[in-house]
């Protein structure tokens, strides 16, 4: 039976060629490395894929697995890839710094970290010119809730719902998806607000959100009005008035959500968010670890989509391309507060990292990946638009660039997900032909898009071509 609904697709996808040959594989057999992954690794590691894949090796947009299978990385390690798996322009200069100087911390001077400051912060508009330097993206969110409060003196954040904004304990507050809640006190001073989800929330239509494709819902809504924004804002101040103090330390909002399957909100809704957060004495904080450098297409940062400035901004991911490293940026005045006591970090803005997140800026440049992710993406999600108008399982198609969201219904009209073991079979069909794609949703039901920026036309339609097979099949299969 099972060869039956395969044999009868047909499928245009061939992978684009690619020539560079990887390495051979010369590790522990797959067998061993999974007794090793179930008697020594913690089992929170959750992996994707029924047979876990072993990767050995990356070029670019392409990852090798051990028996030199070549797949196309749509997912970019969780949006973590930003130039290019092994760029040979990053990788040239981490090599140099290796042979230099790997670590003195911050209580010398050292090139590396001053060059970077300076680089980093040109690319932000003023008063956005002060970097604290960290090591992942939980840290540094964690630490822009610290200032937030030293800065205010006020204790509550407010956050939506749907964000992930890390998993230490102090961000698990802000992080409002279930799954990553363990039953730990945490959240205290945290208050989510509803969602403004044009897709699934109970207000949304035709012209919302800065995509160039737009939801199936329609709307009536006359130029320059959007009736959904402001329910939402409603919504918000309806949280202000009932949740928390008159005065609040601040607020915190992906300028697209990453984890939830790439949500936008509709236009000025975080403008006119952000000014409410201001009347009540709260900063702005714009948690920019998957949207930031280039990967929204037509802007560097997400925030500059939203036509916003914000207090401060956290980086990670992307920042380093793979290396582990993040950022909080923000005021010369809200640093300050941060000053009358000791705080200190023992890897952050090391030597290293420092020089690997300046050749990435480098990149990101010479390689024109800003205007690419907006070319490519832009093509991406119209051809993915196609699809969403010829399966009736492809509820919505969403994005900016190269930061994409499927989401998967089992009808249009109810919007309803679909089962996350449905979702599941198509996701394993287009990795069985090659293409990695990631998973989101409060359900697990959006596919997330996030390649590494260097990704090309070609590629795109290889990866258009592979997921249309994967429906067919699923229909078939359904049939």
């Amino acid at each position: 039976r099972q060869q039956k609904w395969k044999s009868s697709v047909s499928t245009q996808a061939k992978m684009p060629p690619c020539d560079f040959v990887p390495e051979k594989y010369n590790s522990y057999p797959y067998e061993h490395m999974q007794k090793i992954r179930e008697q020594n690794i913690v089992p929170s590691l959750r992996m994707y894929y029924k047979k876990p894949l072993l990767l050995h090796q990356g070029h670019m947009q392409w990852l090798f697995d051990y028996e030199g299978r070549r797949y196309l990385d749509l997912f970019a390690g969780i949006v973590t890839v930003s130039v290019g798996h092994c760029h040979p322009k990053v990788t040239m200069a981490t090599q140099k710094q290796l042979a230099r100087l790997w670590h003195t911390s911050n209580i010398y001077m050292h090139p590396s970290i001053h060059e970077y400051a300076e680089k980093l912060t040109s690319f932000l508009p003023d008063p956005l010119k002060v970097v604290y330097l960290t090591n992942s993206g939980s840290e540094a969110n964690d630490l822009a809730m610290f200032m937030a409060r030293l800065h205010t003196r006020n204790f509550d954040i407010i956050c939506l719902r749907g964000a992930y904004h890390g998993g230490s304990p102090y961000t698990l507050g802000l992080t409002s998806v279930g799954p990553y809640k363990h039953g730990v006190a945490n959240g205290f001073g945290c208050t989510t607000t509803m969602l403004p989800d044009v897709f699934r929330g109970p207000w949304g239509g035709s012209r919302c959100r800065d995509s160039p494709v737009q939801t199936v819902r329609k709307c009536s809504c006359a130029e320059g009005v959007c009736h959904a924004k402001d329910q939402y804002i409603e919504q918000l101040k309806d949280t202000l008035n009932t949740s928390v103090p008159k005065t609040v330390a601040g607020f915190i909002a992906e300028p697209i959500q990453g984890v939830n399957g790439i949500v936008q909100y509709p236009r000025n809704f975080l403008k006119e968010a952000y000014q409410l957060i201001r009347e009540r004495g709260g900063i702005c904080i714009a948690d920019e670890v998957q949207t930031g450098f280039g990967r929204t297409g037509s802007h560097f940062w997400g925030f500059q989509t939203h036509d916003v400035v914000p207090d401060m901004v956290t980086l990670a991911k992307g920042i380093g391309n793979g290396f582990p490293m993040a950022a909080v940026v923000t005021t010369k005045e809200i640093a300050d507060s941060l000053a009358q006591n000791l705080h200190f970090n023992t890897f952050g803005g090391n030597p290293l990292a420092c020089v690997v997140g300046a050749a990435v800026l480098d990149a990101i440049e010479e390689d024109g990946l800003q205007k690419n992710s907006e070319d490519v993406g832009t093509y991406m999600l119209l051809e993915l638009a196609k699809l969403r108008d010829k399966f009736e399982i492809v509820g919505d198609v969403r994005g900016k660039g190269l930061m994409i969201g499927v989401e998967m219904v089992t009808d249009k009209d109810s919007r309803c997900p679909l089962p996350a073991e449905e979702v599941g079979q198509i996701w394993e069909d287009c990795k069985d032909m090659g293409v990695l794609i990631g998973r989101g949703g409060l359900y697990n039901q959006t596919f997330r898009i996030k390649p590494p920026m260097c990704i090309t036309k070609k590629d795109a339609d290889f990866a258009v071509e592979v997921f249309r097979t994967a429906l067919q099949r699923y229909m078939e299969r359904a049939a």
